[in-house]
């Protein structure tokens, strides 16, 4: 029973004895009568005095606790006058202040931590305890390639995304470094944060692509001239002892098949030379002058001068252009260049797949099923797609690595060349076989 109404019972209980003393002893007052009367009438009086010193305090409490459970930590309680009560109040309303300050001072906290958040260059994936994503920050969706309502709620391993998927194999409290098939090199971190009292997992994306390719270039830099020097230094001086040498024994009778294989180590002395000199131009690459070109004219150009190779291979070559591409900024010379190596590699992976060939005249002459595709789309994106042998999950991540082939007698030059090229120009690139066994090279031109 509260309070109030024990009050209004005792309050009840003196009137109703008050009225029993008056109706049993009315026809004999006497003065212990009215003492008793008086001494009623002095409770009932302390009584109201008493309700207003213990329960208008109680009031002011609950009133207090209606304003918590309504988290209104704006209000503050009045002063009545009254000790107790206006110490309550005191106490009450620098609690509300100190809660108002907390409150504020978390929101400021939590927003500043948001703002942060968003704008960090690395990306943030946040998971519940069940794995699956609950938060990402807009850099995590643009190095996934993904958008938030797409993902919220799934796992990792539900998401088609390379680094998605790199994601999930990394060990709780572990880090690694994920190459993807667009020559991207990002460092991956897979740890928890506390709160409520539970580990809540996030992961960590750090891109590295600039500073590990940095890295690289000095380092097969440094290689490859001490290299450089080393052979050709080398090859000179035996060249230039094999022909003093092979003109002194041409005037001797019977020395012609001595002649012959000096003539032979000659050649294989400058054959060398070349083959070093490959190396070297990679590393003497020019800055791109770029001008404006439009991108299906590249395309053109590109065709007509792979037909022949194309041909020479029975492999079809088609074009389908996009009208609507308009003009990029580009080194022709050099665009030309990687498209001649992408053409390349792609007739080369058509070469040497296992393609059922079909008769296409009476004679009973058959031609390959291999076929390339030299593809625009708007706004600015050129695509080299061919039904060849297609590339290994695990060759995807080394592709673009210095001095990396997956064909037997590679050499790594050319990959390196188009990676240099193309991260000069500020292009976007894949390399990637897709679900249908076509391997497309896409270029995305900023």
């Amino acid at each position: 029973m509260r309070v109030k109404s024990l009050f209004f019972l005792l309050v009840l209980l003196l009137f109703f004895l008050g009225g029993v003393l008056l109706y049993v002893f009315w026809d004999s007052l006497s003065a212990n009568v009215f003492l008793l009367e008086g001494i009623i009438l002095f409770i009932l009086l302390y009584l109201v005095v008493l309700y207003r010193r213990i329960l208008k305090p109680m009031d002011i409490i609950g009133n207090g606790m209606d304003l918590l459970r309504e988290q209104d930590f704006s209000s503050r309680l009045s002063t009545v006058g009254q000790y107790e009560s206006d110490r309550l109040v005191g106490i009450f309303n620098r609690m509300m202040d100190q809660l108002k300050y907390e409150r504020l001072r978390l929101r400021e906290q939590n927003h500043f931590l948001d703002l942060l958040i968003n704008a960090s260059p690395m990306g943030v994936v946040i998971t519940t305890l069940d794995g699956e994503l609950s938060q990402l920050n807009p850099m995590a969706l643009k190095i996934m390639g993904v958008r938030m309502d797409d993902v919220l709620g799934k796992r990792l391993d539900q998401i088609d995304s390379p680094i998605a998927a790199g994601l999930a194999a990394i060990p709780k409290d572990k880090s690694q470094v994920i190459r993807l098939n667009d020559a991207n090199i990002y460092k991956c971190s897979h740890s928890t944060f506390v709160d409520r009292g539970f580990g809540h997992p996030f992961y960590l994306i750090e891109r590295m692509t600039e500073e590990v390719m940095l890295a690289e270039k000095r380092a097969y830099e440094k290689v490859i001239r001490m290299i450089a020097h080393e052979v050709n230094n080398t090859t000179a001086g035996i060249t230039s002892t094999l022909d003093t040498l092979g003109e002194a024994l041409s005037t001797e009778p019977g020395m012609e098949d001595v002649c012959e294989v000096m003539n032979v180590c000659t050649e294989r002395c400058f054959s060398m030379s070349r083959f070093i000199t490959r190396f070297a131009d990679v590393v003497k690459i020019p800055q791109p002058s770029l001008a404006p070109v439009r991108l299906n004219d590249l395309a053109q150009i590109s065709k007509r001068f792979m037909e022949g190779m194309c041909n020479d291979h029975q492999v079809r070559l088609r074009l389908e252009c996009d009208p609507e591409v308009g003009n990029v900024k580009m080194d022709i010379t050099l665009m030309e260049q990687v498209m001649v190596n992408i053409i390349k590699n792609a007739v080369e992976s058509i070469s040497g797949a296992a393609v059922d060939a079909v008769p296409t005249n009476g004679a009973g002459e058959s031609v390959s099923q291999g076929e390339i595709v030299i593809r625009t789309v708007s706004p600015a994106i050129i695509e080299v797609a061919d039904n060849g042998s297609g590339i290994s999950k695990e060759a995807e991540a080394r592709l673009f690595t210095p001095f990396y082939s997956s064909k037997p007698h590679g050499q790594g030059i050319g990959l390196m060349f188009i990676r240099e090229v193309l991260s000069r120009h500020g292009c976007s690139f894949s390399l990637r076989t897709g679900d249908d066994g076509w391997t497309r090279f896409r270029i995305l031109f900023s």
